[in-house]
């Protein structure tokens, strides 16, 4: 089920994760008809926030018309992500809070600030795309590809060749941990 890295931590098989993932989906689709994303959730979250302090304006807009700002069972499977994200590191041993992760701190010094900055641009851009393809990679890739949809698999592997190459822009193709 596991395996072991030289710093004696373990990490779960990726083939079995994979397969846990896809039950999931599986159960998604046939308990509730809804296939796995994670996009709206953040967005539904915004405007919760909102509705606090200007209901009549959050009353008003048509994506919340749409996608009413309600806490429900994509909002819940965003909290689950974070829990069972949480469960697995500290069964599997690597849990480690930390401001900065050892890989940037390596790379870009050791400035919390920076790295926030760089997280919320990051995220700010994440989520333009993800409002712009009307869905996030979850919602594309997995769901997409469960549903044997071509544009799934070209959105996957799209992601996927994104990743690399700013990884390689970031890191410059540095193999550390």
């Amino acid at each position: 089920m596991s395996r072991r890295t030289t710093q004696g931590e373990s990490f779960w098989n990726p083939y079995l994760a994979g397969a846990l993932a896809g039950l999931v989906l599986v159960g998604s689709v046939a308990l509730s008809g809804k296939f796995f994303g994670t996009s709206t959730t953040f967005v539904r979250s915004t405007g919760m926030i909102e509705k606090i302090f200007t209901p009549e304006r959050v009353a008003s807009m048509d994506y919340f018309m749409k996608e009413a700002p309600i806490v429900d069972w994509q909002w819940m499977f965003v909290i689950g992500i974070f829990f069972g994200a949480s469960i697995a590191s500290k069964i599997s041993s690597t849990y480690k809070l930390q401001a900065l992760p050892d890989m940037w701190r390596k790379r870009f010094g050791g400035s919390i600030l920076k790295r926030a900055g760089v997280a919320f641009i990051g995220g700010v851009i994440a989520m333009f795309g993800a409002r712009l393809a009307d869905g996030c990679p979850s919602g594309h890739g997995l769901s997409g590809s469960a549903q044997l949809a071509a544009s799934g698999f070209i959105a996957l592997i799209c992601f996927f060749i994104g990743g690399v190459i700013m990884a390689r822009i970031l890191y410059r193709g540095r193999d550390e941990q």
